[in-house]
This record gives C-alpha cells, structure tokens and sequence, in this order.
C-alpha cells in the first residue's frame, strides 16, 4: 500500500491524569490511509516542541523567509503553568490546528515528523497508573453548542472520500481530481454534484467518481419507493444510453429510486429509466435562483459510464437492473389499477348487521341413546347388574 500516511485526526477531548503528578494529556483519533483508527495521548508541551521542529523542517512554509508564504498554522506556547482552564480553553485551537496540519500538501502532512509523532507509543497502549492513585479524569470535546454557551464547539469532521478515477474539470466552478486521491466533502448536493476540498484546491466533482473508505456506498442510498413523488421536469434532455429517459420541460414524472450520482430512476407513464435529477424540480415546490443556477450546468456523468475505474473495494456496488424496476412498477401499477377497480365497482348497499352471539339461543347437546340390557351384562360391573336386575 505504500508508506504510512495519516488521512484525519480528530481531537476527542483530555485527560487528567494524577501519576507521577497531576498533569493533562489530549486524546486524539488517528485515522491512517489503511483504514486504522488509533487513540493517542499527547501533552501540550510535546505537541508545542512537535509544531517547534515542522517549523524549522519547512521555514519558508512556516513564513520564516516571507510572512505571505506561510501555511503551517499557528500554535500558541504553553503557559508557565497549565491548568484544567488552559487546557479546557486551547481544545478549539488545538482541533483546528490538527484539521489544518493534515491538509497541508503532502511533503508536509505525510512526512516522517509528523508521521512518527502521531503514532502509537507503548505509553499509549498501556498508560502508567498506580492503584494507590485516583484514576484519571476524561473530559470529552462537546459537541454540541446549543447545550451549554461556555462550551467550546468541536471540530466539523467532513467524510474522506477516494476518486475512482481520473477527472478533468470543465468549468472554472469544478476541481481535477486524479485516482487515488483523498478528497474531504463539504457538501453532498443530491444532483450529483459534491463540493470538494483537496489540500488548498476546493471545487465541484461528480460523485460517481468517489468512493467512501470503509466500503461501497449503496448503504448511503434511499430504497426504492415504487409508490413514487411527483416530481415536474424543468429542463429537457435528450436520451443518450438506452436505459434512459427522453422528456420535454412540463412534463410530470415520479421519482421511485434516488441515487447518490445525481440520476434518479423515474416512471413516466408505466416506462421507467435514467434521468438528471439536477433537471427535476419537485411538484408544488418553489422554484429557487440556486437551483436555476444548477440547472443551467450539465449533467454529472453517471457511473456505468466511467472507464479505468480503480476501486479498492474487493465487492462492488449492488446496481438494481432497468429490469427489476419495470418490473415492479408495473406490479405497483397494476395494483393501484386494481385497488381502484375494486373500490368503483363496490355496491352501495347497506348491509344488515348480525346481531351479536350472546343475544342467540345456544344450542343445546344430544341427549345419548339408553344403553341396552345385553350390552351391560357384558360390559358393565356386578354392581352394576344387580341395579338393573
């Protein structure tokens, strides 16, 4: 897989720790390009003489040489003395830190300093305690502000996702990505355009050229619904694969399967196929300026349609057939039809209730035949054939 490189680290909060003496440690979340996730504990004066040494490791990235150069962010010294407040206080800094320190081009980010001070320690794994001490005090980053105004917000974690393959831009709004890279979404837009930022580019790709990290991405998806929204067409689009759909702007169409790469499967009539959904526009929905904008913009490529793909994904995405969704159209259909069928043909007749169990007369059981004289001679008792006697 290569060298070792880490892809996100996520300050989780700080410890309080009692042994040798009370001091405070940071829990960060390591995520690493083989899909680890490690927890490492780092002291602020470690991260402090860290920061220190990537400055003297890269001066004209640090704004030594020229101030208008520097990208490696800022991080403030440590105080004479630490406290629980100082720490509690320098979380947001530190998480920012973190989140900008990862994304700064690779010869920085992926390199040997910053590769080694994340990695996993024995101390770590096995932190020194003694049992006549008090067991430390964890304090978790919130996460939600609304809560308590003191609070510090924690960091806004976007997903990593990979590109799949090779795509060139076409508008100044998009962004080239090669196979292979790491790209964090900051917005899923469900045309199939996401907004992308990779080291300091940021840009439109289309998401059928990324892939999540921890597997295919159909979990991601809405099920089919057959029962199907109205949806208005406000863009025509002439069919280019066979499994899609020619419209005219006006038409009304139902949406029965959403997908992430920005084109839906619609029914209209009782055919069913392909179409952008950046062109649809939701019946009794306001149109929006925004989604004008969108519109104007071409279609997202969809995924059956990209070549050289590279996943790294042994399984590969679950792809319902054109097939399966006629299919079951129709049926919904034909159900539908029936169902209304049944409720036209339906008589309007008042139908007379039976009257309940308990006001009818319970039917009462058979009295069984006398037995005869012969047949209890031979079957009954002597007791019993002196009575009868």
């Amino acid at each position: 897989m290569g060298d070792a490189f880490i892809r996100h680290i996520e300050l989780l909060g700080y410890e309080k720790r009692f042994f040798p003496s009370q001091h405070y440690v940071y829990m960060f979340l390591v995520k690493w390009n083989d899909l680890s996730e490690k927890v490492v504990y780092r002291r602020f004066t470690e991260i402090y003489e860290f920061h220190k040494m990537l400055k003297e490791m890269f001066p004209i990235e640090s704004g030594d040489i020229n101030i208008e150069n520097r990208i490696i962010p800022h991080l403030p010294a440590p105080k004479w003395f630490d406290g629980q407040r100082s720490t509690e206080n320098r979380q947001g800094t530190l998480a920012e830190y973190c989140y900008t320190l990862v994304n700064l081009p690779h010869k920085i980010s992926r390199c040997l300093h910053v590769v080694n001070f994340f990695k996993v320690r024995h101390d770590d794994m096995n932190p020194v305690t003694d049992s006549q001490i008090k067991k430390p005090e964890v304090f978790f980053l919130p996460k939600d502000s609304k809560k308590n105004p003191t609070d510090i917000t924690g960091p806004i974690v976007l997903q990593t996702y990979r590109a799949i393959a090779d795509y060139e831009k076409s508008s100044t709004s998009e962004m080239a990505v090669k196979a292979g890279d790491m790209v964090d979404v900051v917005e899923k837009s469900e045309n199939g355009w996401w907004f992308c930022q990779l080291k300091n580019k940021r840009g439109w790709v289309p998401a059928a050229y990324l892939e999540p990290m921890d597997g295919p991405d159909e979990s991601e998806e809405q099920e089919p619904n057959y029962a199907g929204e109205a949806y208005l067409v406000q863009k025509s689009y002439t069919a280019v694969e066979e499994d899609e759909l020619t419209l005219k702007e006006g038409d009304t169409i139902e949406v029965i399967h959403k997908l992430l790469d920005g084109w839906w499967v619609i029914r209209k009539d009782e055919t069913t196929g392909y179409y952008p959904s950046m062109y649809l526009q939701k019946a009794g929905e306001v149109n929006t300026s925004v989604k004008s904008e969108l519109r104007n913009r071409s279609a997202p490529p969809r995924r059956s349609t990209i070549r050289n793909v590279k996943s790294i994904h042994k399984q590969g995405r679950k792809q319902i057939s054109q097939e399966t969704y006629r299919r079951n159209s129709r049926k919904y259909i034909q159900n539908k039809r029936n169902t209304q069928r049944n409720s036209q043909n339906k008589p309007n007749v008042i139908i007379e209730k039976n009257e309940p169990d308990d006001n009818k007369p319970k039917a009462q059981p058979a009295v069984p035949p006398r037995p005869s004289k012969d047949l209890i001679l031979n079957r009954c008792t002597e007791s019993t054939w002196k009575k009868i006697l």
